[in-house]
Formats: structure tokens, C-alpha cells, sequence
């Protein structure tokens, strides 16, 4: 039996960010939930706008600028670094629900969830054959190796403005919060919802992730038509990163929206 290699990095990583956060609550004050609400949404926006539907699945185009901008944003996700991400994500939809598929929902809730990250993933290898698009932008690779650079830059604004309550609550509750919405698109709309599409993996749509993650719980709609801007098909599918693609679009800032036509 092959050897389980564990990724002490992030498992470290991982808990002493929860616990960071966990001490950080009795301190919360105004200026930390206002920090909280402004940030997590703009966080999580950049990882649904910027990593997951502009650049891994290319269905709109920004001008660079732009593009660099939701992509900077995105890192303050603090997932690794933006090809990582980006290639990780193709992966999956490969071998969405295969056992090549790094968060594989069919090996249970927690390994979807976070657990695979804790392992070692084979699916890495592939990330430099799956990026060569990114990899032709200086300022994306650069990104790659320096993430956590924004982050860091966050953190010592708060620090300034408003001592360590801010930073406990602007940057670790608020990763907290991220991080677990963001896996919940890997295991709950995996595992809770229905299914509009007869697709090859266990792909859901489920409304309360919907709403958490601003569009991404329209999963199985996703998984059918992945290249889709829009994962909300009906008007009940309420899906905040597909009104603000639409927005942006109307005013002619972004071009080349993929609006698959539903059956």
C-alpha cells in the first residue's frame, strides 16, 4: 500500500488559522464586522468572478488591467496562488467525481470538503500542463509565488487602523468564513440538492450555498454548462456574481459572454 504523504504545511496552516479566529471573536467590535461584511463578500466575489468563471473557465474577457485586479483580489482567499487554483479547478472538472478527482465527493463529506487538502495531491502535476494560458503573464506568475503578499499588506492596514481585534476579524474570521463557503461547492452541492441535468458526477444545485457563495451552489447547472457565465437558470436561482457579470457587461466594460442556451 502506498504511503500516505500529509502536508504539514497546510494542516498547520489550517489550524492555526481557526484558532486564530476562534480566540479573535470576544474581541469583535463595530469596526470588525464592518471589516467582515465588506470583505468577505468582496473576497469571495474574487474567487467566483476572478479565479473560478473569468480565467478557469474563460466565460467572459476583462481587459488586463481589470483581469488583474480580480484576479489580486482573489488572493486574499489566501488558496494558494492564482495557477495553482485555476489549474486545480480543471483538473476537477476532468475528472469531476472520478478517483482522480482531487476532492472526489464520492470518498465521503470531510474528504470533499477539506480533507484531501491534507494529503498529498497528484493532481499538482498537472497544474503546469493545464495553466500554459496563465503562464504567459509575468504578473501571474509572479502572483503565484507572492499571494500571500496582499494579505500581508491587508493585515498591516488593519493593524494600523484598528489594532489586532482588525486583523483577528478582517483576516482570519473572515478566511474562516471564506475558506468553509468556498468547500462547500465542493462537498454540500455534491451531496445536498437536485439535479436539473444528467451530468457524469454527483453535481448539485442547492439554494443555501447558492446564497453563501454568491451563485457557485448552482453547481449541477455549472457542471452541465461549465463554460457558462450564468450559473442561475431561473429567476428563483439567485446568483450575485452572474448579476454583476451582467452589469459590467452592460456597460460595456467586459465582452465575450458566454450565455450557453438551456434545454
Amino acid at each position: 500500500m502506498k504511503e500516505t504523504k500529509l502536508r504539514w504545511n497546510i494542516i498547520l496552516w489550517m489550524v492555526s488559522v481557526h484558532l486564530i479566529a476562534l480566540i479573535s471573536l470576544p474581541y469583535g467590535n463595530l469596526a470588525c464586522l464592518i471589516a467582515l461584511g465588506i470583505l468577505y463578500p468582496l473576497t469571495a466575489i474574487g474567487v467566483t468572478l476572478g479565479y473560478h468563471r473569468m480565467m478557469s473557465h474563460k466565460a467572459f474577457k476583462a481587459p488586463k488591467w481589470l483581469e488583474r485586479i480580480f484576479m489580486t483580489i482573489a488572493t486574499l482567499s489566501v488558496q494558494g496562488g492564482p495557477i495553482e487554483w485555476v489549474g486545480l479547478h480543471r483538473h476537477h472538472h476532468l475528472h469531476s467525481d472520478e478517483p482522480a478527482d482531487h476532492h472526489n465527493s464520492r470518498r465521503g463529506l470531510w474528504w470533499s470538503h477539506m480533507g484531501w487538502m491534507f494529503q498529498e495531491v497528484p493532481a499538482m502535476a498537472e497544474v503546469p500542463a493545464l495553466t500554459k494560458d496563465m503562464q504567459k503573464d509575468p504578473y501571474y506568475v509572479w502572483l503565484e509565488s507572492n499571494f500571500m503578499v496582499p494579505t500581508i499588506v491587508l493585515g498591516a492596514l488593519f493593524y494600523w487602523l484598528g489594532g489586532w481585534p482588525l486583523v483577528g476579524w478582517g483576516i482570519f474570521v473572515r478566511l474562516v468564513v471564506v475558506y468553509h463557503v468556498t468547500w462547500l461547492v465542493n462537498s454540500a452541492t455534491h451531496t445536498w440538492g437536485y439535479r436539473r441535468y444528467k451530468t457524469t458526477d454527483n453535481s448539485r444545485n442547492n439554494w443555501w450555498v447558492g446564497l453563501l457563495a454568491f451563485g457557485e451552489g448552482w453547481h449541477n447547472n455549472h457542471h452541465a454548462h461549465q463554460a457558462n457565465a450564468f450559473h442561475g437558470e431561473k429567476w428563483w436561482e439567485i446568483d450575485v456574481t452572474g448579476y454583476i457579470i451582467r452589469v459590467l457587461s452592460g456597460f460595456g466594460i467586459i465582452s465575450n459572454i458566454i450565455n450557453v442556451k438551456k434545454v
